[in-house]
């Protein structure tokens, strides 16, 4: 019998009502920083218990209260987990939230036994609706191709624009997207420069030869429907035709026109059916089959979508639409822009960060083109690879440029893990930093969200003594001991800690090099939170997020993301579970993923038409 039976005496009051969770217990767990693990973003997403968004409404409270009968033993209450995980009573991740024998404990006491009395009679109910679809704007990569497709011109103007900032992972998503001053006066250079290079010469901008009102209504009408994405309306007709005539002169007016278009919000933002679908599926505008498919309705139904997403998936504009996802969802930006210690690492280039990011490009690219396991992307034994790389590898260079090299029976690297995109990346210009190795596989792998450290919390880590060396895994021992920081870091750093054989650029060491001294490595790793997690390096890394339902889930939530523009909300999880067992049912093939988000892309912007 437990210990800590002790409290079963527990009693239900007449008090004890939902209204009694949302004021009493509710606050208390709020105080304790559950909600820091256990949301669906958290490092606990994989368990029972899932927070209410913050500022969530009471009747959502007190929905929330009564679903946590799922960790009642309504024979004994007092031995229920709701009391015993966050007592740390039974073993608990997050440590002890809540004092054993505190006042704290009593609520939750008390909860334990209305709902193991009550519980049985009440269903939990949802009271979030879905989100409302708002208008997205084009990403600086969705701008530069469509001004390429829709004129013809490849300077990519957006190169020149503000920079781009990652939300919830992404540079796509809407909360992101607003339209400061700067990017406002940015989009109207690009619009007069763009504008003048398209009838500098024959771009096959103007439909016809002639220069008279006939060819003037074509160009307005063939223009604005690329432009728009959509046919103008009679009044926007009219007032283009307006700013063609004022000119008087006929080329001069097709310039402003286009010029004008360029910076309208029509043209800048998308929220119609045909838009979304290739703005996800090629990352630039829709082509005229698309449009066409639109305007027939064939876009209003699941079967309609898919149909029309298995032929763009087989066209080459696929391709640069999967490199976008790719790039952002696992940050290759952190490896091309790298800096590594010169002295240490004299090998390391830009050419070298590009071809670390070509290997991985590549391997990702096999797995969709070839229609296979996309789960292999994290157990691959095999790179593509170019001298360089396998001269970092240590194994036997290629005949020619980023071919396939099979790697050694008993490598020590396999899959993305074991891509120096990632171990360089995610590493200082000089050190290894195992906790962003593993805030990377929390976050980018997991869906899991790892808080910022506490305010005023210094996170620097102790320097080497020179006298008395020590490793890195030994310095980073300081995060344990800090209570304010122990609980985050023991979900980050053991990760980090079973990849420490590879350095700040990737390539595999016996020992640690700390001032003139070589270490020994303590290469043992573990995911908290997941079952039978125990690993050391790369490949059983691998193979352990390979088989883990949370990381395969997490998959579908990054795409499902990037094809929203916005995170998942109560509303979604069944739509997520949805993709996630067809996913599976594939083969984890992602062309399917990607057909199976398609097919289900009006549903969730709000019940938009075209």
């Amino acid at each position: 019998m437990k210990r800590w039976i002790a409290l079963a005496a527990v009693s239900v009051s007449a008090q004890v009502t939902p209204e009694f969770f949302a004021s009493k217990v509710f606050p208390a767990l709020e105080s304790a920083q559950c909600r820091i693990c256990h949301t669906r973003a958290g490092v606990a997403s994989g368990t029972r218990l899932h927070f209410p968004e913050k500022d969530a409404p009471l009747a959502q409270i007190q929905s929330f209260g009564l679903g946590l009968a799922a960790l009642i033993d309504r024979g004994a209450p007092a031995n229920s987990l709701l009391i015993g995980k966050p007592t740390n009573r039974v073993k608990h991740i997050g440590g002890e939230r809540i004092a054993p024998g505190s006042a704290e404990e009593k609520l939750l006491a008390e909860w334990a036994g209305f709902l193991a009395a009550r519980a049985p009679a009440m269903a939990q109910v949802t009271t979030r609706t879905a989100p409302t679809q708002l208008a997205r704007r084009l990403t600086h990569s969705q701008y530069n191709n469509t001004i390429r497709d829709l004129l013809g011109d490849p300077s990519k103007p957006a190169q020149r624009f503000p920079p781009e900032d990652f939300i919830d992972g992404f540079k796509n998503q809407l909360r992101s997207q607003s339209m400061p001053p700067l990017l406002v006066e940015t989009y109207s250079t690009a619009a007069e420069k763009v504008a003048l290079n398209a009838f500098r010469s024959d771009t096959g901008v103007l439909p016809c030869k002639t220069t008279d009102a006939k060819c003037r209504d074509e160009f307005l009408r063939t223009f604005g429907m690329r432009a728009f994405r959509r046919s103008l309306t009679k009044a926007e007709h009219d007032r283009y035709t307006a700013a063609f005539v004022a000119t008087g002169n006929f080329k001069e007016g097709a310039r402003t026109v286009v010029e004008a278009m360029l910076q309208s919000p029509k043209f800048l933002f998308y929220s119609d059916a045909a838009s979304q679908l290739s703005y996800f599926l090629w990352d630039t505008m829709p082509d005229q089959a698309l449009l066409d498919a639109a305007a027939k309705g064939d876009l209003r139904t699941p079967e309609g979508r898919e149909r029309a997403a298995r032929r763009m998936l087989d066209d080459p504009r696929a391709a640069q639409a999967l490199d976008e996802f790719f790039s952002q969802w696992l940050r290759f930006d952190r490896v091309l822009n790298a800096s590594k210690e010169r002295r240490r690492f004299p090998e390391f280039s830009p050419e070298l960060a590009a071809a670390m990011v070509e290997e991985t490009r590549l391997l990702l690219h096999h797995l969709v083109s070839t229609n296979g396991n996309f789960l292999e992307f994290l157990t691959a034994g095999y790179g593509f690879l170019n001298s360089d790389l396998a001269a970092l590898y240590g194994v036997p260079a290629p005949s020619t440029q980023f071919a396939r090299v099979d790697f050694p029976g008993g490598a020590k690297r396999a899959g993305f893990l074991g891509n120096a995109s990632f171990l360089a990346a995610m590493a200082g210009p000089s050190e290894t930093s195992p906790t962003s190795r593993g805030v990377f596989v929390r976050e980018q792998l997991l869906c899991q969200h790892v808080p910022p450290p506490p305010p005023n919390v210094n996170t620097n880590l102790p320097e080497a003594d020179e006298d008395k060396p020590s490793s890195r895994r030994q310095r980073l021992n300081a995060h344990v001991e800090n209570a304010a920081c122990s609980s985050c870091h023991k979900l980050m750093d053991p990760i980090g800690f079973g990849l420490e054989n590879f350095d700040a650029r990737g390539k595999w060491r016996e020992k640690e090099l700390v001032h003139k001294a070589e270490l020994p490595l303590e290469t043992g790793g573990e995911i908290a939170g997941l079952p039978d997690s125990a690993f050391n390096g790369a490949v059983d890394l691998g193979g352990i997020l390979a088989r883990s339902t949370v990381c395969q889930d997490c998959i579908v939530r990054q795409v499902f993301r990037y094809a929203r523009g916005r995170l998942e909300n109560d509303s979604d999880e069944a739509a997520i579970r949805e993709l996630s067992a067809k996913f599976r049912a594939s083969g984890f093939k992602f062309r399917e993923l990607l057909v199976a988000v398609a097919r289900g892309m009006e549903d969730n912007a709000g019940r938009r038409r075209p």
